[in-house]
């Protein structure tokens, strides 16, 4: 097993406009200086906050299947497919992209979103016509499991299904609760600490690793594992958790 954290300092750094919009990113573009060049088929992932209202113009995709998951506030978004659409705190707009499209996005002031690209077999994915869907957070499950809230966002029993092997969790861990992960044999984990403080167990030394909010933690086994996030005492544990496979069938992009 090997379990690396990185800092908000570690990870890449971005902005649109002039410095409308600002981002953090965990993984962030080939070309960029990030520690995190990609995890698996997890091609990218950027949080993204707004200090005004923005529109980042059309520009173009392909290939790649891209989740917008907003933490707080609104996005709009707008598409040469014909969408006009806008999702508030809690929702996410999924683009599988294909052969082709552009779109525009709007945050208003104050919102802060992910937004998270998945790599499919591309040489595949750019024959398939390019689709736009929309999801409140009405829409998706949320289970209580010994005072821990799961959200489930994509993958089994979630609404979002990517062709990209991942699943998708938000969870939110009160003050000293802990919740498990059994994370298979092959598959990688990546999360993001929103808010709060805590624990990731098991460590490489047989203790546990410290988590911050901001905090990007990878993890990777050769055979399954159980992990637990624990919360601190005194403060609880927001994170959101991708799983995807270590490694894939295909080959990935590289620049």
């Amino acid at each position: 097993m090997q379990i690396s954290v990185y800092t908000p300092e570690q990870q890449g750094k971005g902005h649109f406009g002039n410095g409308e919009i600002v981002e953090n990113k965990p993984i962030a573009f080939p070309h960029e200086d990030t520690a995190v060049k990609r995890v698996g088929p997890l091609f990218y992932w950027a949080w993204a906050k707004s200090l005004t209202t923005f529109e980042i113009p059309l520009h173009p995709h392909s290939g790649f299947e891209i989740v917008s998951y907003v933490l707080s506030g609104t996005v709009g978004h707008r598409d040469t497919l014909g969408n006009l659409q806008q999702v508030s705190t809690g929702g996410a707009q999924v683009m599988q992209t294909g052969s082709g499209a552009y779109h525009a996005e709007e945050m208003s002031t104050g919102t802060e979103m992910f937004q998270i690209w998945f790599e499919p077999h591309l040489s595949q994915a750019v024959k398939v016509p390019p689709t736009y869907n929309q999801y409140n957070h009405e829409e998706f499950p949320l289970d209580v499991i010994d005072g821990v809230q799961v959200k489930r966002i994509i993958g089994t029993d979630a609404p979002i299904s990517l062709v990209t092997d991942s699943l998708m969790r938000d969870l939110v861990i009160p003050p000293a609760h802990s919740y498990t992960w059994q994370l298979p044999k092959g598959y990688s984990l990546a999360a993001v600490v929103v808010t709060g403080k805590g624990e990731l167990l098991p460590a490489a030394d047989g203790g546990a690793t410290g988590l911050h909010s901001g905090d990007f933690a990878v993890v990777s086994v050769d055979q399954a594992e159980a992990l637990q996030f624990t919360a601190s005492s005194d403060e609880e544990l927001r994170l959101v958790v991708i799983q995807v496979p270590s490694e894939v069938a295909y080959p990935l992009y590289r620049k």
